[in-house]
């Protein structure tokens, strides 16, 4: 016990720490929309649904306490070029107004309706038809989880229409309980707007991401969605959580009342995650599913037989001191969810794969061979992708004799 409440502190501490120093120097009321003057920024449009309640501060919008029904905005952020910036941050700003030229910025706010989110996703839809759908995290207020929305956007380069789904989170580090109960509260309302971008008939189809937390709310509300109507809506074709914090037992139940008809799973997972370190703790020391390794048992043969794709980025080194945000802090990865995943492809296709217990190939080197440059990422991440293993052997072959000595397994072998 006294080890495990000094491990709590600890990690408490180091939380505490990464929360103020990001925090530090924030103005409040970013999402104060102003008039810039630069022109070579990108201009990213976010429509965003909350279940919070509104804000009489300016700029705040919404706080992280809980309303009966669901807001929608048309929230459009300014990001500097990426000459001046670091790709895979949040540029806040120092000041308000905020420096375009160097920051991020708001410069349209629009509160709007169902109908006039309908008429947002007619302009906003790229040919592809596509729709995203962001599911935020523990420990987000309003503006964080829109900023880092129009980043993970931006820097992806998804071909998508952004749409944001931001539950009641406190944005303290105390208030973990409540942050899960506004999870649940939540369920019903994320289900109902997955319903109806699903039933849309200018959708194509809805890639769902979500982070931390958010991914128990988004699983949660996939399932209802299956049990209600038999399966989940036929359009929502890829899930993608990024370091979930969900109990591993639970997701199983979940992911085994989804159905046969479930969309494409893939998970990124961390093995250095503090933050999920932590909530293990809280949460009667059982395996989070954002902290697992994918290449031991059971685990192994349990994602084999679901289909389900894991990104192992835990020799993946970013400015993240939790090593919780990586999927997003990373330009290779953030490149990967746009370059592949959202277009519902796998990492690994006919002409190369990167599955089982290899690692990553460096990209120079990738560019060598077939296919392999649209797939690879410089990062050292591993990848165990079950629709590799009827040619898995082939397979390292080809990318063996290809690029030499690039290719290393997970294990280091």
């Amino acid at each position: 016990m006294k080890n495990l409440a000094g491990f709590v502190v600890r990690t408490t501490l180091i939380a505490t720490l990464a929360v103020l120093a990001a925090c530090a120097g924030r103005p409040q009321g970013v999402l104060v929309a102003q008039t810039i003057a630069a022109t070579d920024t990108s201009k990213i449009d976010v429509m965003v649904a909350t279940t919070r309640s509104a804000s009489e501060t300016p700029g705040i919008l919404f706080s992280g306490e809980r309303d009966r029904g669901v807001h929608v905005t048309e929230i459009t952020v300014s990001i500097p070029p990426d000459g001046r910036r670091d790709i895979g941050q949040v540029q806040w700003p120092k000041k308000l107004p905020a420096n375009a030229e160097k920051e991020f910025a708001t410069i349209a706010v629009k509160p709007t309706t169902l109908p006039g989110a309908h008429s947002w996703l007619s302009k906003n839809l790229p040919k592809s038809r596509r729709v995203l759908v962001f599911v935020h995290g523990f420990n987000n207020r309003y503006e964080d989880a829109v900023y880092r929305f129009a980043q993970i956007v931006h820097d992806s380069k998804a071909d998508v229409a952004p749409v944001l789904f931001t539950w009641p989170s406190r944005g303290s580090i105390f208030a973990y309980n409540y942050d899960k109960e506004s999870t649940n509260y939540s369920r019903d309302a994320l289900e109902t707007m997955l319903t109806r971008l699903a039933n849309d008939p200018q959708v194509g189809e809805v890639t769902v991401m979500a982070h931390s937390m958010g991914s128990w709310l988004t699983v949660e509300a996939l399932r209802q969605m299956a049990i209600r109507h038999g399966s989940v809506a036929p359009k929502i074709k890829n899930v993608i959580l990024a370091s979930p914090d969900l109990d591993v037992d639970v997701f199983g139940n979940q992911f085994a009342a989804l159905g046969p008809k479930h969309p494409k799973f893939t998970l990124f997972v961390s093995r250095d995650d503090r933050a999920l370190s932590l909530s293990r703790r809280i949460s009667g020391n059982i395996e989070r599913l954002g902290q697992v390794d994918p290449t031991v048992e059971p685990y192994r043969s349990q994602f084999e037989k679901a289909g389900i794709t894991v990104l192992d980025l835990t020799k993946l080194k970013v400015n993240d001191p939790l090593n919780h945000g990586k999927f997003a802090e990373s330009p290779e990865v953030v490149q990967l969810i746009g370059n592949r995943l959202i277009a519902g492809q796998t990492i690994t296709d006919s002409s190369i794969g990167i599955g089982d217990r290899l690692g990553a190939v460096a990209l120079g080197a990738a560019q060598t061979v077939g296919g392999a440059a649209s797939l690879a990422v410089s990062a050292p991440i591993s990848v165990f992708d079950p629709n590799t293993r009827a040619t898995y052997g082939e397979q390292v072959d080809r990318l063996g004799n290809a690029v030499g000595n690039t290719v290393t397994t997970a294990a280091g072998q």
